[in-house]
């Protein structure tokens, strides 16, 4: 019984520190896609929007395998 609790303490903990990395990377984006990406509309171009939707497509990906959705869907 203790070898599972180990187990599960072990898969806890690195739950935990994904989720950690996790929050922060969407801390960052959230932050960042606040600041328009450190774009000002003056300066937007289609390098601009070709890595938005770059993004997009990535964060698309996950969002969908997270909620069962798109290409996920059951």
């Amino acid at each position: 019984m203790s070898r599972r609790a180990t187990d599960n303490t072990k898969a806890l903990d690195a739950f935990i520190a994904a989720k950690t990395e996790i929050d922060a990377m969407l801390e960052r984006l959230a932050a960042l896609s606040a600041d328009h990406f450190e774009t000002s509309p003056d300066e937007i171009n289609w390098g601009h929007v070709g890595t938005l939707n770059h993004y997009r497509a990535k964060l698309r990906k996950i969002t969908d395998s997270a909620f069962k959705e798109g290409e996920y869907a059951e």
